[in-house]
Order: structure tokens, then sequence, then C-alpha cells
């Protein structure tokens, strides 16, 4: 049963690996290949209506779709107190999107990138008998003596050294494998560490000396619930751009002027703060108060990482936003280094921040399914090697 389990799953991966080839061969290439691609694979955008045709031979025109005021098509920010030195976040137009074909720099690609990649993931790292996140998760708990507290310490460790340090590599990693390449050698451990520590966190929450658990309180549960719902929109601006996030389009280091960069400058640490605040004031144990201190610790330095990067990137121009902003929320407003618009709410009122919205209603109902899976990884406790042994043998 094993051994035809794993012969499906080395089939699977070999299929993935002559797709990626495939498709980083288009994705990876230089702009202007795109440019002399055959008419079939030419990009098409999402709704075309009788006003914009740009059908190809033989497709049949679709119906419009209603537009939705500031979901679908973004209301320009009022942008005459900035610099306008970065860019406007979150600008979003759907009758601009593009499906594509598969390898062009549209939603189909986009699509076929996250699937392949999350797929690896789901293989060579999540299903015990082919991946390596349970051997890897037995090895931090060897090296701790089974103490939980030493765990997620290790884990603490290893991701910020993982993850900050392939992104303040990237100038170097660029120019060696390209921006896209880049980015996936970038995400693929990212996901992979996040993954093992959320599963190991989830399982190990109520682990360590008690002060207090409100989990079951609804008072406490209710406050906890919109503090954490709120800390989603804290998201750093470039999480808003998928198709760069998933290296269908160049990564690049953004400069963003507008949104939550006006509040605050880091909205992803003030974000993780408030995140970890809302879920140790729900239960109060030593193991979930030091996993929330590295979580927090972690964004504080990647503040300092980030301005770094940014100066590194647009020099001048980054010291003439930092001078109108704050990683304090609203302390650049307070001081009047930075004049909010009046119709500022504009800015949030956006299809990204929609998206956002949904997706933490769906991750919040679905955590009786994250506990259950958390708790299924525990009980399956370490499954030996993994589908790359016979490389290594």
């Amino acid at each position: 049963m094993m051994s035809g389990v794993r012969r499906a799953t080395i089939l699977i991966s070999t299929l993935l690996v002559a797709f990626l080839g495939q498709h980083c061969a288009v994705a990876f290439a230089p702009a202007t290949s795109l440019i002399n691609k055959p008419t079939q694979l030419r990009a098409r955008p999402l709704f075309e209506t009788a006003n914009n045709p740009k059908l190809a031979p033989g497709d049949t025109l679709p119906n419009e779709l209603p537009q939705i005021p500031f979901v679908t098509k973004t209301v320009p920010s009022d942008r005459s107190q900035d610099l306008q030195i970065g860019e406007d976040c979150g600008v979003f137009d759907i009758q601009q999107e593009n499906w594509g074909s598969l390898g062009d720099r549209g939603w189909y690609t986009f699509c076929a990138a996250v699937a392949t990649i999350l797929t690896a993931v789901a293989v060579l790292w999540v299903y015990p008998p082919t991946g390596y996140a349970d051997d890897f998760t037995a090895g931090l708990e060897s090296i701790a003596g089974g103490n939980p507290h030493i765990v997620t310490l290790l884990f603490g460790i290893i991701f910020p050294i993982v993850h900050s340090g392939l992104a303040s590599l990237r100038p170097y990693g660029e120019q060696v494998v390209g921006a896209r390449m880049w980015r996936v050698i970038f995400a693929f451990p990212s996901l992979c560490l996040s993954y093992s520590w959320i599963a190991y966190f989830i399982a190990h929450v109520h682990d360590g000396y008690t002060f207090y658990d409100l989990s079951h309180n609804p008072a406490a549960h209710t406050i906890a619930w919109l503090i954490n719902f709120a800390s989603f929109f804290f998201l750093y601006p470039s999480v808003f751009n998928l198709k760069e996030v998933a290296a269908v389009e160049i990564p690049k280091i953004h400069l963003w002027e507008t949104g939550m960069i006006r509040i605050t400058r880091h909205p992803q640490f003030v974000g993780q703060v408030m995140w970890s605040a809302a879920h140790l004031a729900m239960v109060g144990t030593t193991f979930t108060a030091l996993t929330m201190a590295l979580l927090v610790g972690h964004h504080a330095f990647a503040c300092w990482n980030g301005d770094r990067r940014l100066y590194q990137e647009h020099g001048e121009d980054f010291l003439k936003v930092k001078e109108r902003t704050s990683i304090v929320p609203f302390q650049a407003i307070l001081e009047g280094r930075q004049v909010l618009p009046k119709d500022v709410y504009k800015e949030f009122l956006r299809g990204p921040y929609a998206v956002i919205a949904v997706f933490t209603l769906g991750a919040y109902f679905a955590h009786p399914y994250m506990q259950g899976g958390a708790a299924l990884v525990k009980n399956t406790g370490l499954v030996q090697g993994g589908i790359l042994d016979g490389l290594f043998s």
C-alpha cells in the first residue's frame, strides 16, 4: 500500500516538474519574447464588451458584469498633498485584468503557478509519507528533548533567518537566477516553515504554565475576533500584487505612499502585534506568550530590515517618504508630517480589501479544521523519510 502511494506521488511530482519547467521557460523569459508570441497566446481582457472589442477570432462576446462601486474599479486617491514619488496602493480595475493563455502574464498562469507550488509543498513537505515536515519537527523535538517551549524557540530562530535572510539576499539572488525564480526560491521554504510552525503552535497552544484561559469566554472571544479581523487589513500593500507574489509578473520592491502607509509605514508589524495580542489575551500560557513574542520580535526586526531594503532600492525617494510616515500608527499624522486627504476612506474601499475581508472570515470559520489538522499531524507523528530519499541512498 505504501509503495503504491509512493509510486503515485513520484509520478505526480515528475509531472509537476515537467510542467514547472515548461512554465518557467515562458514565465521567466525576457519581456521582449512575450511581444513576439503567436496570436493564440495573446492575453485577452477578463471582461470584454462591445465597447471594448478585443476578442480573438472565433471567440464569442461575454456579457458585461455590473460594475461595483469602489470594488471593481478604484476611485482615484486625492494626492494633492502627497509627494507623488511613491505608488498608490490597492489600485484595481477589473476591466483591465487579463485571463490570458497559459504562459502569459494572466490569471490562468497565476492559478497554474499557485497550484504548482502548493502541490509541491504538499508532496515535498506536508504529506508525511512523501514529505519532510514531520522529519523536521521530529528533529527539533529531539534537539529540544521534547520541550515545546524550546521547539517553538527554535522555530522562532530558524524562520526569521530563512525568511528575512532570503529577502535580504534578493538583490544578489536576482542577478544569478532572475527575479521570478528568486521569488520561488524565497517562497517555498517560507511556506514550508510557516506551515510547520503554525501546525505546531495550534497543537501545543495550551502547553506550559496557564495563567488564564479565556478561550470559552464570549466577551473575550468577541473582542479578540474583532482585533484579529482588523489586524489582517494591516497586510503590507505589496501582498495585494498577487501576480508578483506568485512570480507571474516580475516582483518589485515597491515604494507606497497611500492607504495604510499613511497610518503606519510597516503595517504588517502593527497587524502582527494586534494578532498576537488578541491570541495571547485568549490563551495565557507560557507557550503562547513565547510564540507571540517571537513573532512580534521578528516583525520588529523586519521594520529595520524593510527600511534598509527600501533605501537600497529607492534611495532619497524613500527618505522623503520616511519623513512623512511613522512606524507607530498615527504618529506622523498627529505630528503634522502626514496630511490626510478629506476623502481618505476611498483609499480603503478597494477590491483588495474586500478580498481580505472574505479571506479573513473564511480563515475564522476554518479554525475547527485547522485544529483538527494540527491534531492529526501531532497524532500521526514521525513517518520516516520522504520522496527524495532515493536521491541520497
